[in-house]
């Protein structure tokens, strides 16, 4: 699959997080995280190859109503132990929802990294290792920002503050809910 960034949508922020998207990618490896390929630029159009799924996202299959609850678990299972390599390799997701996990027949599929935030690896207490990082470029997000989709957001996010692990976590409980019952939280 090709994720392109055109030229006419190439402002420089748009373009670093397309470049950090592609650097998230690369640097997670695991089977309930989409693959990254290749990056490139061609005729003025910036482009990810990433594994191609064949499936449905989340999202789609949510319109048909609740998942039975043994699939629910399964795909819970494979999205929380996404998250966990994530967050263990200093990643945040930021805008994990139904939209952004392909179910697939081998199982769901985390996606769209595309506002996750990459920290810089380094020792800290267990409980604030990811939340006490500095950020790789602080100056991509602005404090304040509000990043993420409204109906998954945690409080800190709704607030504009830092978002870490918790937030995805969060979120988390948010899709977990809408595949058990077929309603968003």
């Amino acid at each position: 699959a090709i994720k392109i960034l055109p030229e006419h949508a190439a402002n420089p922020e748009m373009k670093q997080r397309f470049e950090r998207e592609a650097q998230t990618l690369a640097s997670l490896k695991h089977p309930h995280i989409c693959v990254l390929y290749d990056v490139g630029h061609q005729d003025g159009i910036d482009y990810l190859v990433m594994e191609y799924l064949e499936g449905e996202s989340l999202a789609e299959r949510l319109t048909r109503g609740p998942l039975p609850l043994d699939e629910a678990l399964k795909y819970a299972v494979h999205i929380a132990d996404a998250l966990d390599k994530a967050h263990r390799q200093g990643v945040v997701h930021r805008d994990l929802k139904p939209g952004n996990i392909m179910t697939t027949k081998a199982g769901a599929k985390l996606l769209d990294f595309g506002l996750a935030r990459l920290k810089q690896p380094g020792p800290t207490p267990a409980f604030t290792a990811l939340s006490a990082l500095p950020t790789e470029r602080s100056g991509l997000t602005v404090q304040g920002a509000i990043l993420g989709t409204l109906q998954y957001m945690a409080p800190e996010q709704l607030e504009g503050k830092d978002a870490d692990s918790r937030t995805d976590i969060f979120a988390f409980g948010g899709v977990l809910y809408e595949m058990v019952t077929g309603k968003k939280a």
